[in-house]
């Protein structure tokens, strides 16, 4: 229904009565866009529906609604939805499983609205795919819905984005998805300049443009699965390791953020990847459930002899 709709306006002005009790003519038009001459208007309109609203006494003469009325319409502007929906896969990595409790919640909220308002944030919820929260940054509603309208029609995107150290690019992609990992929001796409993919996070996209032009999403795309993989990859030390265990073992042991693995054989498995934080991947290493070898990274090398001496260390006393 559109809010210039004098049935729209009517139910704007019902709920400015509840929210704002002894709300004055001149208010209540500027909050219903009209003058206070119209929203006067709008008020008599309520009372011929039997809604009772009182004048209030006063140099304003403002109104407030009478007793016994029954709270008007569930009414959220489409903002709000997709806020609502952005807060809850922030906290609840399942609202997007329609099944859970968390998004049988939100599916009914969503059917509750008109669909004009529902549409965008029914969007998001289809198409983002979240996991648990834990250092959130939240980006812009609007830009969100852009990216995930252009993931959805599959339109290439020309996207303003500011970097880590506040350097300001224009890049060209094709958005695959939108996905949330701990709070963090990325997107995750093909860069048509680098011709690989790359993910890049929606709270530094400064701008978006839809382009004329259209692509194919890789089959069977696993999106939180690349994404994690490929934020192990493009860091400052390239790191390759060599596990006595199969790729299953190694797996479940280790994050996917390490980089890319690969079977050697049945027994044997390779990882790929990169860190910009050598210590800290020596750590992550210390967790395979065998011994390995370092073929690639004297960075991260070091960093395992010194934590072997702390070890090391620990242990003799």
């Amino acid at each position: 229904m559109p809010e210039s709709s004098p049935t729209s306006r009517a139910l704007l002005a019902l709920e400015a009565l509840q929210d704002s009790p002894g709300i004055t003519a001149e208010r209540l038009g500027a909050r219903l866009g009209v003058t206070s001459r119209a929203a006067r208007r709008y008020v008599e309109i309520l009372r011929e529906a039997d809604i009772p609203v009182e004048s209030v006494r006063g140099p304003d003469g403002g109104y407030r609604l009478g007793r016994g009325v029954r709270p008007p319409p569930l009414r959220f502007g489409s903002d709000e939805a997709l806020g609502l929906v952005m807060a809850a896969l922030d906290g609840q990595h399942d609202a997007a499983d329609p099944d859970g409790p968390v998004g049988r919640a939100l599916g009914k909220l969503l059917g509750a609205l008109p669909r004009s308002v529902a549409a965008q944030a029914e969007a998001v919820r289809r198409t983002a795919a979240p996991v648990p929260s834990r250092d959130p940054a939240r980006p812009d509603p609007a830009t969100t819905v852009a990216l995930v309208e252009a993931c959805a029609a599959q339109r290439l995107v020309r996207m303003g984005y500011r970097t880590e150290k506040g350097n300001d690019r224009l890049l060209e992609a094709e958005p695959w998805a939108v996905v949330v990992r701990y709070g963090r929001w990325y997107l995750l796409c093909r860069s048509l300049e680098a011709d690989a993919v790359r993910t890049y996070r929606i709270d530094r996209v400064t701008s978006v443009e839809v382009l004329p032009g259209t692509f194919e999403p890789p089959a069977d795309l696993d999106a939180v699965a690349v994404l994690e993989e490929n934020l192990g990859a493009g860091w400052q030390y390239d790191v390759e390791v060599v596990v006595d265990a199969p790729l299953d073992r190694v797996a479940a042991a280790i994050p996917r953020t390490m980089g890319r693995l690969e079977a050697v054989d049945a027994s044997t498995t390779r990882l790929i990847g990169s860190t910009r934080n050598a210590p800290a991947y020596a750590i992550q290493l210390a967790m395979l459930p065998a011994s390995f070898r370092v073929e690639v990274g004297d960075e991260v090398r070091e960093a395992l002899g010194r934590l072997a001496e702390r070890l090391r260390h620990a242990a003799t006393l």
